[in-house]
């Protein structure tokens, strides 16, 4: 008997490792995507409708936004090309549920190579067929 709990135990841990990388991988699609200023990437991650809140922590007090998806990607895809920028994702902790996942990155973001803000990032995901896809994000920042 202990061995058959043994191999369950095992398979399980598997399961959430493989789980857990193929939820990274949404993550790390919709980075790369942003990056590159590439919204057909983003959107191989990101379910319909998607939205996106933020959370702007002022000295002066928190002021909330909110953003549709077809605004982020004109927002994304009207960058200039000589303008660079990048979110350095600290950790990822994730959590999971059946095909429901939530994932805490906290992160660091760079203007043409200085440190812009940190904060960190909420994203929710629900599992399509045999791909986890973004749902929502909603994120904090705070100038250094």
């Amino acid at each position: 008997m202990n061995k058959f709990s043994l191999f369950i135990l095992l398979l399980f841990a598997q399961l959430t490792f493989a789980q857990e990388a193929d939820i990274r991988r949404s993550i790390d699609t919709f980075f790369e995507g942003l990056h590159q200023k590439d919204t057909i990437k983003m959107k191989s991650v990101l379910a319909k409708p998607m939205v996106l809140h933020s959370v702007d922590e002022r000295k002066d007090g928190a002021v909330f936004s909110v953003e549709y998806a077809a605004q982020f990607y004109r927002s994304v895809a009207s960058v200039p090309k000589d303008f660079s920028f990048g979110e350095k994702l600290l950790s990822c902790k994730i959590q999971i549920d059946g095909s429901m996942a939530h994932a805490w990155t906290p992160y660091e973001f760079y203007v043409n190579g200085k440190l812009s803000h940190t904060g960190v990032n909420s994203f929710q995901l629900v599992k399509e067929g045999d791909k986890w896809m973004i749902v929502y994000c909603i994120d904090t920042r705070r100038k250094p």
